[in-house]
């Protein structure tokens, strides 16, 4: 064995005791159970190694950790995790891993083995194996769990993979994992995908942020030091065992309020939380929380607008806390959390804590009902995987309100909720012949939307049945399940009349009626659903006599026009469309062809991008920043191609930008002398709002690239009065 070799061997051995110092409370049977899994492991990923160059059993071992460490799982996780990858990626079978560590460990390595074999490449593979592993989230939890944890060292390892995979992998993560910790009130991991999918996506950004933070450092523990010192004083006389920590936002946040507010770093007031932990029985935490509660407010003057109660009603992923937004002598807003130990790390490691406490059963059932609710959606026959992901995320983030059925009965909506999702809520049967309800005794329509604390009951006719605009009416995932469910249903009945019809015209052109030729007529009238459009032959809202246009070769439809739908049409494309004068390259190959700078985000010379190939369109450039990339990303991996600028040649692209400031004599026409004079840039529209001595402005003008826009703003920052410039899109 070579000197290399013996250091790996005493690196890998040296990972290996370190999980199991990290696995707290086992037995001599775990750890046997555990050297068992990783022998496992190591012998049969003997021969690999990860982009790093490093032997991969460091990875299960990593994994393995973080789900004992910073998710507080026991031996089973822990098993699971140094096998979970085993067998997708080797010579092992599940039944081999069922023989040596029995059916419980088996059903967790099967839910995150990912979904192989063909998949029709019109939906995303990630899409679908995620619902796999949602499927197997309701025979066990864990796998969830260590899904999460395999992400999360995969987002801190991301640094060797290729710039694209780079992308593709950060977009989604920020998709769907990151509402998923969410969801299952893992903070600490949540925050730490999103900090990590920023640190890819948009690497400029990241850096600038936590550089700012790390500036503002010193002046903020000095701000928590000053303003937490009577609180201390106070709660010392009154005997609390406590700590007060401070809790900087996170660098995703902060970026998230940056985007969607407009305003820039130093604007933003609330960039920390001071958090009280209390020491104090379970009986008692309500009441000694309301204490402290009372001696924040005596120091300090509350906003009674931002107090939130989640002690006396906690979120449904089990989060409990009592937070309020005092005024500090200093001018600035700072939130208070109060909470008990025990609702600290519950917050903080989330749906594992819950196992530490098992006397707390709120979260037990709250847990359950969430459960619950995901397998409801997943009933829903025959669901598109993406429309499935979009119905499912709808849930994961929204915000809660807590509303009364007529008998008293607490249940839990997301913000926005309807009065049909509280129908849908209570049976499916009601929300399906919903005709109205009643809010507080008040008659309302089925679009009312629900505040905390209602009293709704609802009203029903068995002569009502859905229909399509109720979509618009609803927000929770059940509900726009079911209904899709029923109109899909009803759609299949008028559909059988329309696949005749559509038999009958193939027939007389001699066409066969086959999965590849429906596939042209789909696109030839652009239709993304079968259904769909068998559905509107039926009701002759198609032109069966347009297909006259189509050439049959040996029962196939052939269509004059090429129509990209494929990596292999793109390349065809490719060869044949040559090279033409364009400043952008596309492509492995970095070839130039036609393409359309997308409309959502407006991309300039000097922007990441990407290309996007559309069933339709083309190629569609975006920002690697725009919004909808994660969407694209995580759903189309397989329809994004590289892309990036060549040597500028003068163009001229259209960039929008932002300016606030005080409105004094003659600014408006020092700002626009700027632009049209001084950097020779022209504009396409202007428009400025003036309120009380402040103004705020909306330029689009036509730069040559990023550098070009960049020397404009710091021009514009530079004129007096002005307070902030920023770019924004066409779109903002």
């Amino acid at each position: 064995m070579s000197v290399a070799e013996e250091i790996e061997k005493r690196e890998i051995l040296n990972a290996y005791k370190g999980l199991l110092r990290s696995v707290k409370t086992r037995s001599k049977e775990d750890t046997k159970l555990i050297r068992k899994a990783f022998d496992v492991s190591l012998d049969a990923h003997k021969d690999m190694r990860r982009k790093s160059g490093e032997p991969y059993i460091f990875h299960p071992i990593a994994v393995a950790r973080i789900c004992a460490e910073e998710i507080g799982l026991g031996t089973t996780s822990v098993i699971c995790a140094l096998l979970h990858d085993t067998v997708e990626d080797t010579y092992l079978k599940l039944e081999d891993i069922e023989a040596m560590f029995g059916k419980k460990v088996a059903t967790v390595i099967d839910g995150l083995t990912k979904i192989s074999g063909v998949i029709d490449h019109t939906e995303s593979i990630q899409a679908e194996n995620f619902r796999k592993i949602l499927l197997t989230l309701s025979e066990d939890i864990r796998v969830i769990l260590i899904k999460l944890a395999d992400r999360l060292h995969n987002m801190r390892t991301l640094v060797s993979m290729k710039r694209e995979k780079q992308l593709k992998i950060a977009s989604e993560t920020l998709f769907l994992y990151a509402p998923l910790a969410h969801r299952l009130g893992l903070y600490n991991i949540k925050t730490e995908l999103e900090d990590l999918s920023l640190k890819f996506q948009d690497p400029e950004t990241y850096e600038e942020i936590s550089t700012k933070l790390k500036k503002t450092q010193a002046v903020r523990s000095r701000f928590i030091r000053t303003f937490s010192s009577p609180i201390k004083r106070a709660l010392d006389e009154l005997g609390f065992k406590y700590e007060i920590k401070g809790r900087p936002k996170s660098t995703f946040s902060i970026y998230n309020k940056i985007k969607t507010k407009h305003v820039p770093f130093e604007e933003i007031y609330d960039l920390f939380a001071i958090r009280i932990v209390l020491d104090v029985e379970p009986q008692k935490e309500k009441a000694e929380c309301w204490r402290v509660y009372s001696v924040v407010t005596d120091f300090y003057q509350p906003n009674p607008d931002r107090l939130r109660d989640w002690i006396s009603m906690p979120k449904s992923n089990g989060y409990e806390s009592l937070h309020t937004t005092v005024m500090s002598p200093s001018g600035k807003w700072v939130e208070v959390q109060i909470r008990s130990k025990r609702m600290d790390e519950i917050a903080e490691k989330g749906l594992a804590a819950h196992w530490k406490y098992k006397e707390s059963n709120n979260y037990e059932n709250n847990l359950e009902n969430w459960i619950t609710k995901i397998r409801e959606v997943l009933e829903n026959p025959d669901p598109n995987a993406l429309e499935f992901i979009d119905d499912f995320k709808l849930n994961l983030f929204a915000e809660e309100i807590v509303v009364f059925t007529p008998k008293g009965e607490i249940k839990s909506l997301p913000a926005g909720a309807t009065s049909l999702d509280f129908a849908f809520e209570i049976h499916t049967k009601v929300g399906a012949q919903c005709i109205g309800a009643k809010v507080n005794g008040k008659l309302v329509p089925l679009s009312h939307e629900l505040k905390s604390g209602d009293q709704v009951e609802i009203i029903t006719s068995n002569k009502q049945k859905p229909k399509e605009e109720w979509l618009k009416y609803v927000v929770t995932g059940k509900a726009k399940s079911k209904i899709k469910s029923v109109l899909k249903d009803e759609k299949r009945i008028i559909a059988a009349d329309g696949k005749e019809k559509l038999e009958k015209k193939l027939e007389s052109m001699k066409a066969e009626n086959n999965h590849q030729n429906l596939r042209e007529i789909m696109n030839y009238y652009k239709y993304n659903s079968e259904i769909d459009l068998l559905h509107d032959i039926a009701l002759d809202l198609v032109n069966l006599d347009k297909l006259n246009k189509f050439n049959v070769e040996k029962g196939k439809l052939k269509h004059p026009q090429t129509i990209i739908n494929s990596n292999r049409d793109f390349e065809k494309l490719l060869k044949e469309r040559g090279k033409t004068e364009e400043m952008l390259v596309i492509g492995e190959d970095m070839d130039q062809f036609d393409y359309k700078l997308s409309p959502c985000c407006n991309p300039i010379p000097g922007d990441e991008v990407f290309g996007f190939i559309t069933i339709h369109d083309g190629i569609k450039i975006h920002k690697t920043s725009c919004p909808n990339a994660v969407e694209l990303m995580s759903n189309y991996a397989y329809r994004i191609v590289k892309a990036r600028w060549t040597g500028q040649q003068k163009i001229a692209f259209l960039a929008g930008i932002k300016i606030t400031g005080l409105d004094g004599v003659g600014i408006v026409n020092k700002i626009t002398q700027i632009i049209s004079s001084e950097l020779n840039v022209n504009m396409r529209s202007i428009s400025f709002d003036s309120n009380d001595g402040v103004f705020e402005g909306n330029i689009m003008v036509y730069v040559h690239d990023t550098n070009h826009l960049t020397s404009l703003l710091q021009k514009l920052k530079s004129v007096n009065g002005v307070i902030s410039v920023i770019r924004i899109d066409h779109h903002s």
